[in-house]
């Protein structure tokens, strides 16, 4: 069994204020998934075009000037796209919230049902389950959020759209901006510019990819080696195609 926790570290876990605490903080969002994903696309497009641009024989100039455009144009692009799916399952959740209100002012029995069949097939029967159906139909707002969740299966505290967008952006630049370092220092020859990108690179999709499997609960050591493995492949295949278009055209 891996990880397995104390009895002791389970015991402290289930006092009423850790259980508390642990149901306030599911309420909330964290943003460190979308600054992970933020940070490993920006990594592997970024060095994507400088495989590229190096395996195609530009010069350091070039690299640093294509680079750049990406950093921004891609890191705006991903960003844009979170808010927009963000605030679309925003637009979702607020949609269907005026819909329940709007059955419940219209046919309260029907809705009233549907709350007994839900916890009908919980398990609950009798006494006990018209009890439930009091409680919740009592509670405007408590009746609303119970059907959404309960009967559409909705998730009411989403992430806020600007800083998920954020989170995205400034990650996406940040870690993005690691394979062009090298680039900045003068006195460097190509070669060894390339080398150091890429090894600061590889070093940035293991990092990256420990965190990874930090938020989504997997082998950390595991979850870095395969982003490190992706995105190695992702820039080898960049340079790889810009090597043979120099060839293929006699650059």
């Amino acid at each position: 069994m891996r990880n397995a926790k104390q009895p002791g570290d389970l015991k402290a876990e289930h006092r009423p204020e850790a259980i508390e605490a642990r149901l306030d903080a599911a309420q909330s969002h964290s943003y460190l998934g979308d600054a992970v994903l933020g940070g490993i696309d920006g990594c592997v497009t970024t060095f994507a075009v400088v495989a590229g641009a190096v395996g195609g024989g530009f010069s350091s100039l070039v690299v640093i000037v294509l680079g750049f455009a990406n950093l921004l144009a891609d890191g705006l692009s991903m960003a844009v796209s979170n808010y927009q799916g963000t605030k679309s399952q925003r637009e979702q959740v607020e949609q269907a919230r005026r819909n329940e209100e709007h059955h419940i002012e219209q046919i309260p029995e029907g809705e009233r049902e549907e709350v007994r069949q839900i916890f009908a097939r919980k398990g609950f029967e009798g006494g006990v389950l018209e009890k439930i159906v009091e409680v919740i139909t009592q509670d405007r707002q408590l009746w609303i959020r119970t059907m959404l969740t309960e009967e559409l299966g909705l998730q009411i505290e989403g992430p806020h759209p600007m800083r998920a967008a954020l989170a995205t952006f400034g990650a996406f630049l940040l870690v993005g901006l690691i394979p062009l370092v090298p680039f900045l220092i003068p006195g460097l020859t190509l070669d060894q510019t390339f080398i150091a990108s890429a090894l600061a690179t590889a070093f940035a999709f293991f990092s990256v990819g420990l965190v990874k499997g930090l938020v989504l609960g997997r082998p950390p050591f595991r979850s870095g080696l395969e982003t490190l493995l992706t995105g190695g492949a992702a820039a080898m295949l960049a340079y790889v195609v810009g090597a043979w278009l120099r060839q293929a055209f006699g650059a």
